[in-house]
Protein backbone atom coordinates (compact mmCIF):
# COMPACT_ATOMS: atom_id res chain seq x y z
CA UNK A 1 0.00 0.00 0.00
CA UNK A 2 1.64 3.41 -0.71
CA UNK A 3 1.05 6.33 2.16
CA UNK A 4 -1.33 9.06 1.04
CA UNK A 5 1.59 11.47 1.79
CA UNK A 6 3.63 10.05 -0.68
CA UNK A 7 3.38 12.62 -4.08
CA UNK A 8 2.01 10.38 -6.68
CA UNK A 9 -0.73 8.51 -4.34
CA UNK A 10 -3.29 6.88 -6.63
CA UNK A 11 -5.67 8.25 -3.77
CA UNK A 12 -5.07 11.82 -4.50
CA UNK A 13 -7.19 13.37 -7.18
CA UNK A 14 -5.86 14.87 -10.60
CA UNK A 15 -6.11 18.34 -9.50
CA UNK A 16 -4.43 17.77 -6.32
CA UNK A 17 -1.30 16.34 -8.14
CA UNK A 18 -1.02 19.41 -10.30
CA UNK A 19 -2.07 22.15 -7.50
CA UNK A 20 1.35 20.49 -5.88
CA UNK A 21 3.17 20.31 -8.96
CA UNK A 22 2.38 23.99 -9.72
CA UNK A 23 3.61 24.78 -6.18
CA UNK A 24 7.06 23.83 -6.43
CA UNK A 25 7.27 24.54 -10.03
CA UNK A 26 5.94 28.50 -9.91
CA UNK A 27 8.43 30.22 -8.46
CA UNK A 28 11.06 28.15 -10.53
CA UNK A 29 9.43 29.95 -13.04
CA UNK A 30 9.46 33.54 -11.84
CA UNK A 31 12.80 32.77 -10.79
CA UNK A 32 13.66 32.36 -14.44
CA UNK A 33 11.85 34.80 -15.49
CA UNK A 34 13.50 37.31 -12.94
CA UNK A 35 16.65 36.65 -14.28
CA UNK A 36 15.68 37.38 -17.07
CA UNK A 37 14.61 40.58 -16.53
CA UNK A 38 17.60 41.36 -14.30
CA UNK A 39 19.75 40.35 -17.13
CA UNK A 40 18.13 42.56 -19.85
CA UNK A 41 18.45 45.67 -16.91
CA UNK A 42 22.06 44.86 -16.23
CA UNK A 43 22.53 45.09 -20.07
CA UNK A 44 20.89 48.19 -20.28
CA UNK A 45 22.89 50.27 -17.55
CA UNK A 46 25.90 48.54 -19.19
CA UNK A 47 25.30 49.71 -22.31
CA UNK A 48 24.03 53.15 -20.77
CA UNK A 49 27.60 53.39 -18.83
CA UNK A 50 29.55 53.17 -21.96
CA UNK A 51 27.74 55.73 -23.95
CA UNK A 52 28.51 58.07 -21.78
CA UNK A 53 32.23 57.06 -21.56
CA UNK A 54 31.96 57.31 -25.77
CA UNK A 55 30.75 61.12 -25.58
CA UNK A 56 34.06 61.70 -23.37
CA UNK A 57 36.03 60.30 -25.50
CA UNK A 58 36.32 62.93 -28.46
CA UNK A 59 36.57 66.14 -25.66
CA UNK A 60 40.52 67.35 -25.08
CA UNK A 61 42.40 65.72 -22.22
CA UNK A 62 42.13 67.75 -19.19
CA UNK A 63 45.88 66.23 -17.66
CA UNK A 64 49.15 67.35 -19.02
CA UNK A 65 52.49 65.22 -19.23
CA UNK A 66 54.51 67.51 -17.02
CA UNK A 67 58.11 67.32 -17.57
CA UNK A 68 57.52 67.18 -21.45
CA UNK A 69 54.47 69.76 -21.73
CA UNK A 70 53.85 72.98 -19.99
CA UNK A 71 50.85 73.76 -18.30
CA UNK A 72 49.29 77.19 -20.24
CA UNK A 73 48.84 80.12 -17.60
CA UNK A 74 46.57 82.77 -17.20
CA UNK A 75 46.99 86.72 -17.39
CA UNK A 76 46.97 86.80 -13.96
CA UNK A 77 49.59 84.39 -13.03
CA UNK A 78 52.28 85.46 -10.55
CA UNK A 79 55.46 83.58 -11.04
CA UNK A 80 59.06 84.46 -10.44
CA UNK A 81 59.84 88.26 -10.37
CA UNK A 82 61.71 90.19 -13.04
CA UNK A 83 63.85 92.80 -12.11
CA UNK A 84 65.06 95.69 -14.58
CA UNK A 85 68.07 97.28 -12.69
CA UNK A 86 68.64 100.47 -14.59
CA UNK A 87 65.03 101.72 -13.97
CA UNK A 88 65.27 101.37 -10.20
CA UNK A 89 65.49 103.92 -8.40
CA UNK A 90 66.15 102.65 -4.71
CA UNK A 91 62.91 104.28 -3.40
CA UNK A 92 62.37 100.83 -1.57
CA UNK A 93 58.84 101.02 -1.88
CA UNK A 94 58.89 97.53 -2.99
CA UNK A 95 60.58 96.56 0.64
CA UNK A 96 57.85 98.80 2.37
CA UNK A 97 54.59 97.38 0.61
CA UNK A 98 55.68 93.78 1.23
CA UNK A 99 54.01 91.74 3.83
CA UNK A 100 57.36 90.05 5.00
CA UNK A 101 59.81 93.04 3.92
CA UNK A 102 61.54 90.59 1.38
CA UNK A 103 63.45 92.60 -1.04
CA UNK A 104 67.14 93.62 -0.03
CA UNK A 105 67.66 96.77 -1.75
CA UNK A 106 71.47 97.79 -0.88
CA UNK A 107 72.09 101.44 -1.61
CA UNK A 108 74.26 104.42 -1.62
CA UNK A 109 74.10 108.00 -1.71
CA UNK A 110 75.39 109.92 -4.45
CA UNK A 111 76.46 113.21 -2.53
CA UNK A 112 77.19 115.64 -6.00
CA UNK A 113 74.41 114.57 -7.67
CA UNK A 114 71.99 113.90 -4.17
CA UNK A 115 70.13 110.60 -5.58
CA UNK A 116 70.49 107.21 -4.36
CA UNK A 117 72.80 104.79 -6.54
CA UNK A 118 71.79 100.76 -6.06
CA UNK A 119 74.06 98.71 -5.45
CA UNK A 120 72.48 95.01 -5.11
CA UNK A 121 68.83 94.35 -4.97
CA UNK A 122 67.91 90.83 -3.76
CA UNK A 123 64.80 88.77 -3.69
CA UNK A 124 64.60 84.79 -2.02
CA UNK A 125 62.06 83.63 -3.37
CA UNK A 126 62.15 80.33 -0.50
CA UNK A 127 60.04 82.84 1.70
CA UNK A 128 58.55 84.80 -1.11
CA UNK A 129 54.73 85.03 -1.07
CA UNK A 130 54.23 86.27 -4.63
CA UNK A 131 51.57 88.36 -3.48
CA UNK A 132 52.59 90.86 -6.32
CA UNK A 133 52.32 94.02 -3.98
CA UNK A 134 56.77 95.10 -5.00
CA UNK A 135 55.14 94.39 -9.00
CA UNK A 136 52.33 96.93 -8.09
CA UNK A 137 53.39 99.73 -6.24
CA UNK A 138 56.61 100.30 -8.29
CA UNK A 139 57.29 104.01 -9.51
CA UNK A 140 59.36 102.78 -12.07
CA UNK A 141 57.72 99.31 -13.16
CA UNK A 142 61.79 97.91 -12.79
CA UNK A 143 59.71 94.88 -11.71
CA UNK A 144 57.12 92.75 -13.43
CA UNK A 145 55.82 89.50 -13.12
CA UNK A 146 56.86 86.19 -15.19
CA UNK A 147 55.03 83.07 -16.11
CA UNK A 148 58.13 80.95 -15.02
CA UNK A 149 56.92 78.50 -11.96
CA UNK A 150 59.63 76.07 -11.85
CA UNK A 151 61.82 77.00 -9.01
CA UNK A 152 62.17 73.97 -7.24
CA UNK A 153 65.87 73.08 -6.07
CA UNK A 154 67.65 70.71 -3.75
CA UNK A 155 68.89 73.64 -1.98
CA UNK A 156 66.87 76.51 -0.73
CA UNK A 157 69.99 78.84 -1.15
CA UNK A 158 69.67 78.72 -4.83
CA UNK A 159 66.25 80.66 -3.92
CA UNK A 160 67.81 83.64 -3.55
CA UNK A 161 68.17 85.49 -6.68
CA UNK A 162 70.20 88.41 -7.33
CA UNK A 163 70.09 91.27 -9.46
CA UNK A 164 71.64 89.42 -12.37
CA UNK A 165 69.48 86.36 -11.78
CA UNK A 166 66.11 88.83 -11.45
CA UNK A 167 67.44 90.26 -15.10
CA UNK A 168 67.18 87.38 -16.86
CA UNK A 169 63.96 86.62 -18.67
CA UNK A 170 62.68 82.97 -18.82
Amino acid sequence: DIPDSYPLSSKRKKHQIIHGYSRYMFPMVTGFMNYGQQTVRAARYIGQSFMITLSHANRLPVTIQYPYEKSITSERFRGRIHFEFDKCIACEVCVRVCPIDLPVVDWRLETDIRKKRLLNYSIDFGICIFCGNCVEYCPTNCLSMTEEYELSTYDRHELNYNQIALGRLP
